[in-house]
């Protein structure tokens, strides 16, 4: 913008195209041209709390047209996710675009942004708060119907609670002048994902040391919040567990599923109550996630005679889908750090441990990652909110995580032969850590990310450890 020699009130700051602006020298009033923003306004017009929008200087239509914006569904905290702002105006008089967005939680900056290529956008500070907007490419002069923009923005380092996104948006006439010009406003909310560490049955994001005994179908579950076990018989001999957080609140329900007639029985954590539902045949294998990323367990089974995935999501209703072979062992998890569970299997053949990867957003992956004998452990071992693919090695006790980051591996020794690896976030830091369940002598050794290493006597020879329910 062109500014005025000499004394002179600035009345108009902000334009999105050729505006005159009224300047004032002593008592004489003397227009004069600037050059406006059509490459971009400066920080403080999104419409957050306490800024101002386009209206400061454009005036026009109050009605027609939308603009919105598209965040993510949840965030994790450090992690990068693509944002789209988008204008829809059939009127063909709108033919020139422009927007400008923050993240606030509460009044605070949020995250940042950063631009993807092509140039459309810009990145732009203010006073503790930062902006991304258009540039002048970026306008779309002579474009009618509609235009979006897709940027960067990585969350904020820490879980600071709800995001809320701010943008104000211009539909422009394109004359080169501040009247009839239509501005609209938006907002769009996301939350931080809650990472819930599996098999926690108290809701402090630990997972309890637990075990299953199958006669007579006991339940016993040191819960790390209180330090109390909670003891209890639920279901019947031939039962196979299945537990999650099937009710959406936070804690892992007790669960099991029955083979003989394809039923599952889910005791509620909240009060206790059971309910009971038919879903699966004889020889499926349960595969419980959250596949539809509503923070809810899914009732799930994986039918290797057919290579049948049976998905009864609760936003999405029951899915079926075909993936992997008849001699697969199925291991969803998320894998893209979408917040939805991902198909998934490992496959032992030839000598090799395959995997075979359908994840929801980062498209198909198939590798090689350890050999036939191993077992399948994957978690995120690694805390980027994405699964890791894992291995444990019964003959020699070594723990092999292949990183989501780049594919690099490393390898730990943690157990011994006869263990049963255990593997969970036991201390909550959002890592998974290394575990094992000894029946020998009923030990549990676990390696804790930020503790060391705990050894816990817990349980009985002949029992299952619950949270190796998943390892395959």
């Amino acid at each position: 913008m062109k500014r005025a020699k000499g004394k002179v009130k600035l009345i108009c700051i902000v334009a999105f195209t050729i505006l005159g602006l009224a300047l004032l020298t002593g008592i004489e009033t003397v227009t004069h041209h600037a050059d406006a923003f059509s490459d971009g306004p400066p920080p403080g017009y999104s419409g957050a709390p306490g800024e101002q929008t386009c209206t400061n200087c454009h005036s026009g239509p109050t009605e027609g047209g939308t603009f919105a914006i598209t965040p993510p569904q949840n965030y994790v905290p450090g992690q990068t996710y693509q944002i789209t702002v988008r204008h829809e105006n059939p009127d063909t008089t709108r033919d020139r675009w422009g927007f400008q967005l923050t993240a606030l939680a509460g009044t605070a900056m949020a995250g940042s942004f950063s631009n993807l290529p092509g140039g459309l956008t810009q990145v732009v500070g203010g006073v503790g708060r930062d902006y991304i907007e258009h540039t002048s490419a970026g306008t779309f002069l002579g474009q009618t119907g509609s235009a979006q923009w897709t940027v960067n923005w990585t969350a904020p380092a820490t879980d600071v609670g709800p995001v809320t996104f701010y943008s104000a948006g211009l539909q422009s006439d394109g004359s080169f002048s501040p009247n009839g010009d239509r501005t609209i406003t938006a907002t769009a909310m996301t939350p931080a994902r809650s990472i819930e560490s599996p098999f926690d049955f108290d809701g402090d994001r630990k997972t309890d040391i637990g075990i299953y005994r199958p006669i007579p179908s006991e339940w016993w579950i040191n819960r790390s919040a209180t330090s109390q076990t909670l003891a209890l018989q639920f279901g019947a001999s031939g039962d196979v567990i299945a537990p999650g957080d099937f009710t959406g609140d936070g804690k892992a329900d007790i669960t099991i599923w029955r083979p003989s007639n394809g039923f599952w029985f889910v005791l509620r954590s909240e009060d206790f109550s059971f309910f009971a539902f038919p879903f699966g045949a004889p020889g499926d294998i349960p595969v419980p996630a959250d596949y539809d990323g509503d923070n809810k367990t899914d009732p799930a089974l994986f039918r290797a005679a057919s290579s049948l995935w049976f998905l009864a999501q609760s936003t999405a209703g029951t899915q079926i889908v075909q993936f992997g072979s008849a001699i697969d062992k199925p291991l969803p998890a998320d894998y893209d750090g979408d917040g939805k569970a991902d198909l998934a299997v490992r496959r032992p053949t030839g000598g090799n441990s395959e995997w075979w990867i359908s994840r929801s957003t980062a498209g198909s992956l198939a590798l090689v990652f350890g050999v036939e004998t191993d077992l399948g452990v994957p978690g995120d071992y690694t805390g980027d909110g994405k699964t890791d693919i894992a291995f444990w090695r019964p003959s020699t006790g070594f723990w092999f995580v292949l990183r989501s980051e780049d594919f690099s591996f490393f390898a730990v020794p943690f157990g011994a032969s006869g263990d049963v690896p255990a593997p969970g976030d036991y201390d909550g830091d959002g890592k998974w850590d290394r575990a094992v369940f000894r029946p020998a002598n009923a030990n549990w050794f676990i390696d804790r990310t930020t503790a060391g290493v705990q050894i816990v006597q817990f349980g009985a020879t002949g029992d299952n450890p619950i949270p190796n329910s998943t390892v395959r």
